[in-house]
């Protein structure tokens, strides 16, 4: 991943944190909302996790093709 990339995710992630959070902090019907955030954001990251995993292996193998 390149430095704007990571740059990028960081600024979504922070965006999509904070959007969560303002709902959380501004709904009446706390407990149901609540739960909807927390398993959306478990999923984001889930995901997140999923896609880190795939590009730190794409970058394995690529440097190992360059070092054989």
């Amino acid at each position: 991943m390149t430095k704007e990339t990571k740059i990028i995710a960081g600024l979504l992630a922070g965006a999509a944190l904070g959007a969560a959070v303002a709902l959380i902090i501004s709904s009446d019907k706390g407990g149901d909302l609540k739960e909807t955030v927390s398993d959306w954001l478990a999923d984001v990251i889930d995901a997140s996790k999923d896609r880190l995993a795939t590009a730190t292996d794409t970058v394995k193998d690529s440097i190992s093709k360059v070092t054989a």
